[in-house]
């Protein structure tokens, strides 16, 4: 018989059926979830359980549900034989691809994504769901082909039960390389390619309309926008409804630099479209950091933030309220969408909705100083 390797004096699986007034398989088929238990002793059983202070031994407990408790919370890059263009490219939903100092490809990629305030809302949306049901994630990168094959070899090997995937690439293949594999996953933002997978993303085009109309209602007139990377869904979707609701107030034509998602590429965004269009009143930018930057420039360039120029960026991240002055945005609530895609990721474990599915969620705008 195998010993339990709990230290001496803790509690027991019998010491939970005494309490409860069951047998130990009763206890045990409760505490790993058996579904043909009835209600009434599993209420006891958890009393039970609460009164002695009894800790499931996850070890044990794997053996009985095949399950680890484990979520694979996987942040996925540009691949092998990506250009530095596209290295900095940025991400399908919010995220971006700063440019880092030397010290190869793995530690450039993983620093980045460490500093990156989009992640962290990430991770603490997914923790702040998963902590409460007893389960945790494993953080891992995949910013190379052999990392994504370690990353689906980690997961057919049962180390993690599924994966949430956050993707800061257009061309990312881990979605499908997971789902081909017959893996459960979810995945954050609509994917670029045809992929049956459940994704949890925002309404694009209705935040972006949030920002062209109060653009509008402040009196602006000669507005740009400096957008994200355009090969990305997120990118073309914040432009087409920026454009879209600019063209129903009789305004067709809108001035536009891309930029890559990083306060670098919209201070150089924002320096294009200053020269080429000097008397610009308004301007939108596809995130933060980007309105940060251009907020930067245009100080350099003698002109006030809103008198002269509103600005207006997206996300809602913590470089908003660290802006001067701060910024009026559209609010993109990554932590609600991250715990939304850990539970879609539990409900499929637990066996209660296997079909695909997506959730998108509202924007709304954050009203501050800049616009």
């Amino acid at each position: 018989m195998t010993e339990d390797p709990r230290p001496a004096g803790s509690p027991t699986l019998e010491d939970v059926a005494r309490a409860a007034g069951v047998s130990r398989a009763t206890v045990s088929r409760v505490v790993n979830g058996v579904r043909n238990v009835d209600p009434v002793i599993q209420e006891s059983v958890r009393q039970a359980v609460a009164a002695t202070g009894y800790t499931p031994n996850r070890a044990a407990r794997s053996l009985v549900t095949r399950r680890t408790d484990a979520i694979a919370l996987v942040v996925s890059g540009a691949g092998d034989d990506a250009t530095p263009e596209d290295e900095a490219a940025g991400p399908t939903g919010g995220a971006h691809r700063p440019e880092e100092p030397d010290g190869g490809a793995g530690s450039s990629f993983t620093a980045q994504v460490f500093a990156d305030p989009f992640f962290g809302r990430v991770v603490t949306g997914v923790v702040n769901y998963l902590r409460p049901r007893g389960m945790y994630p494993v953080l891992m990168f995949a910013e190379t082909s052999r990392a994504r094959e370690e990353v689906v070899s980690y997961l057919r090997q049962g180390s993690a039960d599924g994966a949430l995937v956050v993707s800061t690439h257009a061309d990312d293949p881990l979605p499908a390389l997971i789902t081909d594999a017959g893996l459960p996953a979810v995945l954050y933002a609509r994917p670029s390619r045809p992929t049956r997978i459940s994704y949890v993303d925002l309404a694009h085009q209705d935040g972006a309309r949030l920002a062209a109309e109060h653009l509008l209602a402040r009196g602006c007139r000669r507005i740009a926008t400096i957008t994200g990377p355009l090969d990305v869904p997120a990118g073309q979707d914040r432009l087409a409804g920026f454009r879209d609701t600019m063209a129903r107030a009789g305004q067709p034509y809108v001035p536009l630099a891309e930029g890559r998602f990083t306060q670098e590429s919209g201070e150089a965004a924002m320096a294009r479209l200053l020269a080429e269009h000097p008397d610009l009143d308004g301007v939108f930018a596809a995130n933060d950091l980007m309105a940060v930057g251009a907020c930067h420039v245009l100080r350099e360039h003698g002109r006030r933030v809103p008198e002269d120029v509103a600005v207006i960026g997206f996300d809602d991240s913590s470089a908003a309220a660290a802006c001067r002055p701060p910024l009026t945005t559209v609010r993109q609530p990554v932590e609600e969408m991250a715990a939304e895609m850990a539970r879609l990721l539990l409900d499929r474990l637990a066996g209660s909705d296997r079909a695909v599915t997506s959730v998108i969620f509202e924007p709304s705008l954050v009203v501050r100083g800049s616009a």
